[in-house]
């Protein structure tokens, strides 16, 4: 590769990993928007998630509608472009969703914002599948994963920095607002019209990077479209099936006699909580009858015919679940009474700590690439968590906001640099630890409350943050000629971001919010699990599987 070409390439990476700081920063600043259009709209907690649900759901959408017109057209469309048209492709349609949101909050109106939301995160989805492999293109293949991760760590501080640019936004640097009297403003949501103004304008200068460097390789692969009908129609089914229970769900909204009984008066609304444990069913149901199905005759499933696939999808599924629930859940907990009452801009610490975790521990993550020495590797396994926790810091203290609750939280990060240490850069081994730690971790938040229990649960992002390449890693190894096929099925399991979510919030409404917290305890511990059983899975098959963990998606 000559120097022009290398330049040429970098300044398309550096370009490229902005794409990444955007789902990061406007996914995690949902946390912070959840509860504000809570008080705003006068929503329950199910229906305050249902942002997540919009955006999360549209990730799923949008890979399966590209996995159906590439086997209606019997070709990779996304390959037919090339991964640069797809990318820019993506970014026009998130400036779509972005201006549909300036509308959005203009009008005040809830489901306007929901549906901007999706389109937003429509374009994401197709930003996603076109970025990774673009990145691992914009050089030697030896060096892909240096590129990832650092795409992912951008994609960290994203998530970082998300929380406290929108609570700026919402609430300026007013300490002590009730956000349940800001919300009702008249002109409270028109700080989030000019950051979507912004937003929009960054998408759009995106794309044009994108399409007037000429210079830039299309980003084609190689890989053949491999057809698999019969997983093709069960995703279908398991779509239509989501898409009708959800649509009863939102109906029951409209009905005055259950807005009366069940949200004015706060009755129990155990039918709603079963239809939303019916969609968990639905999606778990569906991909483990494939893969049984699949093992008896493999025709027509492609890659769903391996066991450490369909259930390294279940395990991405819920990894994207908890992740975002805790996340999004976590204002309405802090706002409760046994926590504080930490409300309006003084959530932001918090949240972006939540999300910084996942920072630190995708920067500690990223370290095996450079291939330190042995010695030197110990030494930073140590040190970067605390660079990255110092950034977190660093930011929050830029923008106004009180860090003091925060310091005691360096005590907690010593637990994820012990994980990392037992993990021995083993996908299977680290999932197994941080799966358990993570479940604990929950377990001691579900158990006691104030600073203890909010370090607790904000742990939870120290354990989550090397998830997703371990996962990813281990549920394609052995795929063969179905890698690709293997991989968008992956990232459609990004929906788990718009299950898990509502469900815990329709748990929440009828026993409480902190309780509700038993939810990630299930979810780390399903994650844990896969990361025992694909041992036996992989060996049986006679597949080397002990790949290095990497940095965050």
């Amino acid at each position: 590769m000559n120097t022009e070409q290398t330049k040429s390439n970098n300044s398309a990476l550096y370009t490229l990993i902005t794409v990444f700081f955007f789902w990061g920063f406007i996914g995690a600043s949902n946390g912070v928007f959840i509860p504000f259009c809570k008080a705003k709209f006068g929503l329950d907690q199910f229906q305050s998630q249902l942002i997540d649900f919009a955006f999360y759901g549209a990730y799923y959408i949008g890979a399966l509608l590209l996995f159906i017109f590439s086997s209606l057209a019997k070709k990779d469309i996304l390959n037919a472009w090339g991964f640069k048209k797809g990318i820019v492709n993506g970014l026009l349609v998130s400036t779509f969703g972005a201006l549909l949101m300036i509308l959005a909050v203009s009008q005040g109106s809830y489901l306007f914002i929901l549906g901007a939301l999706f389109i937003v995160a429509l374009g994401f989805s197709l930003q996603q599948t076109s970025a990774q492999p673009f990145a691992a293109s914009l050089g030697e293949p030896h060096t892909a994963s240096n590129r990832l991760n650092l795409a992912g760590g951008i994609n960290s501080l994203g998530t970082t920095i998300g929380p406290i640019v929108v609570s700026f936004a919402l609430f300026g640097v007013i300490s002590g607002v009730s956000i349940e009297e800001f919300a009702q403003k008249e002109n409270s949501l028109d700080s989030m019209r000019i950051l979507y103004v912004f937003v929009g304008g960054l998408f759009l200068l995106a794309a044009a990077l994108f399409y007037f460097s000429k210079k830039l390789p299309s980003g084609k692969s190689d890989s053949t479209f491999e057809p698999a009908s019969k997983a093709m129609k069960t995703l279908i089914a398991i779509t239509v099936i989501l898409v009708a229970i959800f649509a009863y769900i939102f109906s029951r909204y409209e009905d005055s006699e259950f807005i009366t009984r069940f949200i004015e008066n706060k009755e129990k609304d155990y039918l709603g909580l079963g239809l939303t444990v019916a969609t968990l069913l639905v999606v778990i149901i569906g991909l483990l009858f494939a893969n049984t199905t699949a093992q008896k005759n493999s025709e027509g499933w492609g890659a769903m015919k391996y066991p450490q696939l369909v259930l390294g999808m279940l395990a991405l599924f819920t990894y994207v679940g908890v992740e975002v629930t805790i996340g999004s859940n976590l204002g309405s907990l802090l706002e409760s009474d046994a926590f504080g009452k930490i409300a309006g801009p003084a959530l932001a610490p918090y949240m972006s700590m939540y999300w910084g975790s996942l920072m630190i521990g995708r920067w500690a993550g990223a370290i095996s690439v450079f291939n330190p020495s042995s010695q030197l590797k110990k030494i930073l396994l140590i040190v970067i968590p605390y660079v990255a926790f110092g950034v977190v810091l660093s930011a929050n203290a830029i923008s106004g906001q009180d860090i003091t609750p925060l310091y005691g939280y360096a005590f907690v990060i010593l637990f994820q640099i012990a994980g990392f240490f037992l993990g021995k850069d083993h996908p299977s081994r680290t999932l197994m630890i941080f799966g358990l730690m993570g479940m604990t971790a929950m377990l001691i938040g579900l158990f006691t409350t104030g600073t203890i229990a909010i370090y607790a649960f904000m742990s939870g992002g120290l354990f989550l943050s090397i998830m997703w390449p371990s996962i990813f890693s281990l549920a394609i190894a052995g795929l063969g000629k179905y890698t690709s096929q293997g991989s968008a099925f992956l990232v459609m399991m990004i929906l788990g971001g718009g299950i898990i979510p509502p469900l815990q919030g329709k748990i929440s409404d009828i026993i409480g919010i902190h309780d509700s917290y038993f939810i990630p305890v299930l979810c780390f511990a399903f994650i844990a699990f896969y990361g025992w059983k694909v041992i036996g899975i992989l060996e049986k098959q006679g597949i080397g599987h002990e790949i290095e963990v990497g940095g965050g998606h």
